[in-house]
């Protein structure tokens, strides 16, 4: 067999999620992803993923490695598979990689952004699905968000910022940065998530923690004593998942044996 990595960029709107779901539960990225490979393999073959995004939420490039036939290890990979793609998924990038290659246990960080749209009043359609209407909320104390967003940083236990329905041994997490970018567009707010790697529903939740901020529902005190506590019900309410995509996966020292005690996501 020969290990093959793609990179994958996908609306999530009308997913349930990345991971393969239960017969009638809905279409899924991999899901997708396996239909195509099995037409090209002559049989079945499993993807695996750097993470799990949930139904909603949209990739500009994520990671994952698949074990093709060596019979068909010379196929142009990224045009076979997106002449059978549906129109909402896109294979960015193929490549061969060694046969140790794995794209969830070697992975050492990852980039996620999340969406605010601030206009008040209205919001445009066609952004609907890919942000947070936040505009009934404006004006946001941006100064206040951006002190909460830096006591992020660093390795803290984000236990309270963890939804159900993970199977992690700790939810502790080495945390790079959670940043506000440069305005473009004074619509919208987009918030940059940094870090080795994000619990169930964590960014959502911390982008949650943002807005209350903004709105004046919270003070940054008010966060971290939540942070300190690690109890999930008393954190704000989980951002929407359209407003966040997973901008990059990184590969770099991380060693796999950490990853997986880590029960990364």
């Amino acid at each position: 067999m020969t290990r093959v990595r793609l990179t994958v960029a996908y609306d999530g709107t009308r997913f349930a999620g990345w991971q393969l779901q239960a017969p009638g539960m809905g279409r899924t990225v991999q899901g997708c992803l396996e239909e195509a490979l099995a037409r090209l393999c002559g049989e079945a073959a499993r993807v695996h993923g750097a993470g799990r995004t949930d139904a909603g939420v949209h990739a500009v490039a994520q990671v994952a490695h698949v074990d093709v036939p060596e019979a068909r290890a010379g196929l142009p990979w990224q045009r076979a598979l997106n002449a059978l793609l549906p129109d909402d998924v896109s294979v960015v990038d193929a490549a061969v990689v060694p046969p140790d290659f794995h794209a969830r246990f070697d992975a050492s960080g990852k980039i996620y952004q999340y969406t605010l749209w601030t206009r008040p009043g209205s919001i445009l359609p066609w952004r609907r699905p890919y942000v947070w209407d936040v505009g009934r909320f404006s004006p946001l104390d941006v100064a206040a968000m951006d002190a909460c967003a830096a006591l992020f940083a660093g390795y803290h236990d984000f236990a309270a910022f963890q939804n159900a329905g993970s199977s992690v041994k700790t939810s502790t997490r080495l945390v790079h940065g959670v940043s506000r970018l440069p305005q473009a567009n004074s619509d919208e707010m987009v918030w940059r998530f940094h870090a080795e790697g994000f619990l169930k529903q964590m960014v959502r939740n911390l982008m949650g923690a943002l807005v209350e901020v903004g709105r004046g529902k919270a003070a940054p005190e008010d966060i971290r004593s939540v942070l300190t506590l690690g109890q999930r019900r008393h954190a704000p309410r989980t951002a929407p998942a359209g407003g966040l995509c997973l901008m990059a996966v990184e590969y770099g020292n991380a060693g796999r044996g950490h990853k997986r005690h880590l029960g990364q996501n």
